[in-house]
């Protein structure tokens, strides 16, 4: 068994032409093989989260916000408007109907990508995904060890890599960075 990184755009193709046996993607890549390809869900990631690390069962982060540090040091104003419009739109995602995010996420693949998922797809990606601004840090420790192990992240020293001040302040919650960092 080899694990190759490959860009998840890449992976429909790869399966579809017998490339590729199997992938660990994220939303809404590994919906698009379920329901494009005929691709079977062996083991679904959020259950291998229990919750322990970051007291969220089931949740884990696939994407985050990140700035650089100097950036952030030089240009706080600048921080502090992106973390509201992150909430904001964390907000939005989380109230609006399933029809109306439907449409502004294939909008905005169109515009991006020149071309828009299928109903069904974006359907069932939404069904799986949780919006939080949390980075759940919590669960770093894990990503990066299991990272290690599958040969697809090098050892590296995380202590110190979230500053969730701004964000606390923004939002007005004591999200934690569990230790490797300030909150």
């Amino acid at each position: 068994m080899a694990i190759n990184p490959t860009e998840n755009a890449q992976t429909l193709k790869l399966f579809q032409d017998g490339k590729l046996d199997g992938a660990w993607l994220p939303q809404p890549w590994a919906s698009r093989l379920v329901l494009t390809a005929g691709a079977k869900v062996l083991v679904d990631e959020k259950d291998l989260w229990d919750g322990s690390l970051s007291g969220k069962a089931g949740e884990f982060p696939t994407t985050i916000l990140v700035v650089n540090k100097k950036f952030a040091a030089e240009h706080p104003d600048t921080v502090k408007a992106l973390l509201k419009g992150h909430a904001k739109s964390v907000d939005w995602l989380n109230s609006a109907a399933a029809a109306e995010k439907a449409s502004v996420i294939n909008a905005a693949l169109k515009e991006a990508a020149g071309a828009e998922l299928k109903a069904d797809v974006i359907e069932r990606s939404l069904k799986n995904i949780v919006f939080t601004v949390d980075p759940l840090a919590g669960t770093y420790p894990k990503l990066l060890k299991d990272g290690v192990e599958a040969g697809t992240t090098k050892q590296a020293d995380i202590n110190g890599i979230f500053d969730l001040t701004a964000l606390n302040e923004v939002t007005g919650a004591k999200t934690s960075a569990a230790g490797l960092g300030k909150e």
